[in-house]
């Protein structure tokens, strides 16, 4: 319990300390939100006067004749009460509802793309453990960790250039078809969704299932040698038995911590990917926020992303505590 309450406590320092500085640092940001506005508006023949200017700053939450100190308890004040401002680039749609109808498909591309590189990850890190030595570990070992070593984007511009630009087989942008598809739960939408999410999803496979293949492996190859592994060999056990039911449940462990801690990095994790394949989740609407300079949009992704990885990593903290007793006895001490 002790353990328990010394974590809550610092997650809950290092959650304020996110919050400030995702109020402070937009602040050192040189320009103003509200006159990039005013400055599109006229650079179309719209005029607009003093008032106005002073009332999109209220509106946006950049008054800068208040003291900071006010404006830092006006932020949190907001937040509070689930107030993130307004996004310019939506048309001043809530920064609540921007956020709330993007992370469905940031959630949904990272949830597939997790789940599908940490189980193809564990699974050839414990065949090619198993088969220590063959040709199958010597060629596929080094070839995942090749392409891991690719960056995202540039991953995501080969497979975007390969498969989208020349062989034509997958869609170069985009969710989903706009033109021939309404959204909704409907077949076609859903087959349209899946059909324009294989290269997004296929990138964040290929540039992460090398580190799942890895840990795996090393972590496999140490249990092999476990005196319990060779008994169960001793007495004839089939050899997939042997391969999964001993081996492999307890070297999956150190795994089990890093999925909980990779679903933080979910959203973070494929800001660029989502960039470059323009697809709708906040990674996008992040890359649009940015060129229009539109802070309140900005400071609201990146608390959503911080708050996340910190929501992680206090559930991979928790889970590893439970699996392993030695954990909470040395921390408890």
């Amino acid at each position: 319990m002790r353990h328990l309450l010394r974590r809550i406590l610092f997650y809950l320092f290092a959650a304020w300390a996110a919050i400030t500085l995702n109020f402070v640092i937009p602040r050192l940001a040189p320009g103003d939100p509200a006159a990039v506005l005013l400055g599109n508006l006229q650079s179309r023949g719209i005029h607009v006067g003093a008032a106005y200017l002073k009332a999109i700053q209220a509106e946006l939450g950049y008054n800068t004749s208040d003291p900071l100190p006010v404006q830092y308890l006006d932020y949190l004040n907001s937040l509070l009460h689930g107030n993130l401002g307004v996004a310019v680039t939506s048309s001043f749609e809530p920064v609540t509802n921007v956020i709330g109808r993007d992370i469905f498909w940031s959630l949904g591309l990272g949830l597939v793309s997790v789940i599908l590189s940490f189980a193809l990850g564990c699974l050839v890190g414990i065949i090619v453990a198993w088969k220590r030595g063959s040709l199958l570990d010597t060629i596929l070992s080094p070839v995942l960790n090749f392409l891991s070593a690719i960056p995202y984007f540039w991953m995501a511009l080969l497979i975007l250039y390969i498969f989208g630009f020349e062989l034509r087989w997958f869609p170069l942008t985009g969710g989903y078809d706009e033109l021939n598809v309404d959204p909704g739960w409907t077949l076609d939408f859903i087959a349209s969704v899946i059909y324009h999410g294989i290269l997004p999803a296929l990138t964040i496979v290929i540039a992460s299932i090398a580190g799942w293949m890895l840990t795996m492996r090393n972590s496999m190859i140490t249990t092999l040698s476990e005196d319990y592994v060779l008994m169960a060999k001793a007495k004839g056990l089939r050899t997939s038995r042997i391969m999964f039911a001993y081996a492999a449940r307890n070297a999956i462990l150190p795994n089990v911590a890093g999925f909980a801690i990779s679903l933080g990095f979910i959203v973070g994790g494929q800001l660029l990917t989502e960039m470059v394949f323009s697809y709708p989740g906040i990674g996008y609407s992040l890359l649009q926020a940015v060129q229009n300079q539109d802070y309140s949009l900005m400071q609201g992704i990146f608390l959503v992303v911080a708050l996340g990885v910190l929501g992680a990593n206090f559930l991979a903290e928790l889970s590893y505590a439970f699996l392993d007793p030695r954990v909470r006895l040395e921390r408890s001490a």
